[in-house]
């Protein structure tokens, strides 16, 4: 027991500076209320918060650009005859769904 004592690691592990030292350590790592691991998280919640900013920001910047395209009559009308398949009176619309592809993905012809 003795020479466990004497060695020099013992020494300096129960220093009283080391020990309040790894007390501190400790504490802010796994005690505290704004520890590593809370702060760890909350900096990834951050950083997923960010990118979502990024996109949304990207996506009203295409919807601006939409908006303005809309403003003209021809595009509205481009708008409709594609999006929900309008058409004009003395026309025909044909529908062509390809297998293997989502039900969502439909091309369609509009003869002029």
């Amino acid at each position: 027991m003795a020479r466990f004592r004497d060695s020099g690691w013992f020494k300096f592990v129960s220093n009283k500076y080391v020990l309040v030292l790894l007390f501190f350590i400790v504490w802010m790592l796994f005690l505290d209320n704004y520890s590593w691991f809370n702060s760890r998280e909350l900096n990834r919640q951050i950083d997923e918060l960010e990118d979502n900013k990024q996109y949304y920001k990207d996506e009203i910047r295409k919807d601006n650009q939409s908006i303005k395209l809309l403003k003209n009559p021809d595009q509205v009308e481009k708008y409709a005859r594609e999006k929900y398949f309008m058409k004009r009176d003395s026309e025909d619309i044909y529908i062509i769904e390809y297998q293997g592809e989502p039900k969502d993905t439909v091309h369609s012809i509009v003869p002029n």
